[in-house]
Formats: structure tokens, sequence, C-alpha cells
């Protein structure tokens, strides 16, 4: 087929190796546009933009789609389908009806539950069993549209937002191949109206821990929140970033370092921490954060 893609970060890219892999004709990327980034704030391109170049295909960057100008530039394609993953403009309608065969947005959750812009995140932080992709064809609604494939895979109880989201990529690759390749015979189901849950923006308040709640939902913030923006307490009065975590037994004043492996209490129960990063330094496990800096059993941690 011939066809548009449109996405931006590194979830997107290994869904363009694969419609490319498949031997679909890629008539153009588009993405978001390079930005500022690194000590020199010199423009950099998304993960993308980087990729498609690469490949050797056309890459476009518009700011909008709402001008005439880049809808008419997007319809003279003569796209059989456009295939859109976290691309992050909003699609007008005439850049929807433009692909004779409308457009196909691969999203992060098993649609209704979790719309929205932080689909992962919010379900390893709201403990959910499970997650999955949805292949919808898209409308003018926020994920409302028709899903014609959907797959479903269990969280692990130790996985962060950071593997997850590289299972769901590859899960999301796999899905669009075998939804192209099916596309006459798949049958649109319309979303049902129960269970709508809308996965808003992580706010970077979210990350302060506060200890004294129940250790099931520390655990799930440290998980939800890896690697960013990275939950976060104070040891010794250094902010350090929670990028790894597992519920364990103990008890004690919540905040408390229990061990000398860094569990810690909370509310109720408690929590190992796994893998800790300060201000200014790499991600490290447990053992090697405590071999530079050992945290006694007995302090206590803070988020003031």
């Amino acid at each position: 087929m011939r066809v548009v893609f449109m996405g931006t970060p590194d979830f997107s890219v290994p869904v363009l190796d694969a419609l490319v892999e498949a031997g679909h004709d890629i008539a153009a990327v588009y993405c978001q546009p390079p930005r500022p980034a690194g000590r020199g704030k010199k423009d950099r391109p998304t993960p993308v933009h980087a990729r498609a170049e690469a490949l050797g295909l056309p890459v476009r960057h518009p700011v909008s789609l709402k001008s005439p100008e880049q809808q008419e530039a997007f319809a003279a394609l003569n796209a059989d389908l456009a295939v859109v993953v976290a691309y992050g403009l909003l699609l007008p309608q005439p850049i929807l009806d433009a692909p004779a065969n409308g457009c196909l947005n691969i999203h992060a959750s098993l649609l209704p539950r979790w719309r929205g812009a932080a689909p992962i995140h919010r379900a390893i932080m709201s403990g959910d069993a499970e997650t999955g992709i949805c292949i919808m064809q898209m409308e003018a609604g926020l994920d409302t549209g028709p899903v014609l494939l959907r797959q479903a895979t269990d969280i692990g109880p130790e996985e962060t937002t950071a593997q997850l989201h590289d299972r769901l990529s590859q899960m999301g690759a796999d899905l669009i191949v075998e939804a192209l390749r099916r596309l006459p015979d798949l049958t649109p189901e319309p979303q049902p109206e129960d269970g709508v849950t809308y996965a808003s923006k992580i706010d970077k308040a979210e990350a302060q821990v506060d200890w004294t709640r129940p250790a099931v939902e520390i655990d799930r913030q440290i998980r939800g929140l890896s690697p960013f923006p990275g939950a976060w307490t104070k040891i010794g009065g250094e902010r350090v970033k929670l990028l790894a975590s597992k519920q364990a037994d103990g008890q004690g004043m919540p905040g408390t370092v229990l061990n000398g492996t860094l569990r810690v209490a909370c509310g109720t129960g408690a929590v190992d921490l796994l893998r800790l990063q300060r201000a200014g330094k790499g991600a490290q496990d447990t053992e090697t954060f405590l071999r530079g800096w050992p945290v006694a059993a007995g302090t206590c941690l803070s988020s003031e």
C-alpha cells in the first residue's frame, strides 16, 4: 500500500521500520519539527526524523496541519492510508479524509480505557493487570474511533513504563503490519461507552514520593514514572530519582530505611528500591549506588 507515516518519538520508530520491511511504499514521513536539545541547545531532529532520513524517506515536519496549503500537500500524496503513532499534532478533518482508506492510529492501551496522552504510565500507576495495543480508525474525537484489531498483554509485577513502552512499541509494529495485510476483511468495532478513562499528561508534581502512602501505591508510582519524569525522594538533603522498585515485607516509621539494601517503610508495608539516580549521574542498581553512597538502616528519607 501507499502509506503516509506520522509519528515522532522512539515509540514510533519500530513501526516505521516494520512498514518498510513489509514492503509498503512510504509516500512521506510526517513528524514534529527539530527542537533545541543538549547543552548547546542546537536543533535536534526527532527519533522518527532521524530514522526516516537513514532509510532515505522524504520527511515533512509542519508546525500545524490546519492551513489549506498543508492539507493540499498532504492530499497530493495520493495515499491509500495514513498510519499514525504518537505523532503529536491533532489531525483536522481534511487530513483524516484525504487517504483512500482513512487514517489508522496505533494506541498503547485497551480502548476505551486510557484514551489520551499517557496510557502506559497510567496503566502502571493505576495497578492494571493488563494493557495492550489497539489499531483504531481515526475520527475527530480523542481516541474515540472504532477498533480494527487489539492485542492484550499482562503487566509484570516489577515492570516499569520504560520496559512496557518497548514491548508495546514492538507489539504495535507487528499488529499494524497484520492490520494492513487483513484490511479488506477487518470489521471496525465501535468502542463501548462503558469503561472510558482518560490518561492525562504526566505532571512533574506527581513525581514526589509521599512515604505515608501504602507501599502498593508508591511502588506503582516509582515504576509508572520511570524513566521520566522519575519519582523522587531526598536522601541526606539531596534529591534522588527512584527508577525501579518492588513491594516488600516490613514496617516502621514511613520513609525509614529498614535494612542495608534500601528497603523503605511506607504508610503500610515497604518497598525495595532497585534502581536509583543521583543528580548529574547515571542510573545505578542498588548495590552500585550504596558502594558510592552508603545509606544506613534507620536513615529517614524525605520529600521536603
